[in-house]
């Protein structure tokens, strides 16, 4: 499987996991900004690092995803490791969702 195979799966595997208080699984929310897979040199599996951020700061579920998104390395055959990087700079604002996304919440 290519690095670019890998990050497709990575993708639908992030569009099963859903923010706790909005009916919205997190890739169509825009929370993911950036999903960089590659093949280690060493073991010849692949590792992805994930770039994301939640809709607050203080948001009461920020472990949970965390973990949901960490998780996904037990899900895919061949993915040795999900590292993930939470930032808040950029912070998040709807104009990251999707248009499916906003369709879903009545925003469009």
């Amino acid at each position: 499987m290519t690095d670019e195979e890998m990050k497709e799966k990575v993708i639908e595997e992030l569009k099963k996991i859903y923010d706790p208080e909005i009916p919205v699984n997190i890739y169509d929310l825009g929370l993911v900004y950036n999903v960089h897979c590659w093949t280690d040199a060493l073991t010849k599996l692949k590792k992805c690092s994930i770039k994301m951020t939640l809709t607050s700061a203080t948001c009461s579920m920020s472990e949970v995803i965390v973990d949901l998104v960490r998780s996904i390395s037990y899900r895919i055959e061949g993915l040795e490791e999900v590292d993930v990087h939470l930032v808040f700079d950029p912070p998040w604002s709807q104009e990251n969702m999707s248009d499916e996304a906003k369709l879903q919440l009545g925003l469009l």
